[in-house]
């Protein structure tokens, strides 16, 4: 089946039609007449919204203390490590010998991945990096719920009412 979502048009009485002759030839070619197939609906998240996210990004970095800067020099640094902080987050650790082998792991892992959380504790490295909100990774959802919570936790880090950072990109 093609990894493609092909566009269908619902016709009633449980009958779904490709939405056009070109869906039809691209469902000829993922799809085998008389098969079951499972049906979900694929949310298409909202380019104006995309946008309005990006911007309230960079308005809040524009608004940022210069005390903030060396934590957070590009508004791309800010956007990944406020993912990690809301939890929208792949984590990896590493489990060393020593908390001393640990220091050194962390000090050699950090330049690795300049957007990367990484911690050191006892004797395990725990590396936490940004979860993707390309299009392909998130949905519709799951990206708005990461956009709210972003904003939220840039909100609290500027020490303005949820919501602020949000408003002035408008």
């Amino acid at each position: 089946m093609g990894t493609v979502p092909l566009l269908f048009r619902y016709e009633g009485e449980g009958e779904f039609k490709p939405a056009t002759p070109y869906w039809g030839r691209r469902a000829d070619l993922s799809y085998v007449v008389g098969e079951v197939y499972r049906l979900i609906t694929f949310e298409e998240r909202s380019q104006a919204s995309h946008n309005h996210y990006f911007a309230a990004l960079q308005s809040g970095f524009d608004n940022m203390p210069d005390a903030m800067r060396d934590q957070f020099p590009t508004v791309e640094h800010m956007r990944k490590k406020l993912l990690v902080r809301a939890g929208y987050a792949d984590e990896r650790s590493i489990v060393c010998a020593s908390k001393a082998e640990a220091e050194r792991m962390a000090a050699f892992i950090r330049p690795v991945d300049e957007y990367a959380i990484v911690t050191a504790r006892e004797a395990v490295v725990r590396v936490f990096t940004a979860q993707s909100q390309s299009m392909k990774a998130m949905g519709a959802k799951r990206f708005q719920e990461s956009k709210q919570a972003v904003l939220d936790q840039l909100d609290d880090m500027l020490g303005v009412s949820r919501g602020e950072t949000s408003r002035s990109a408008a």
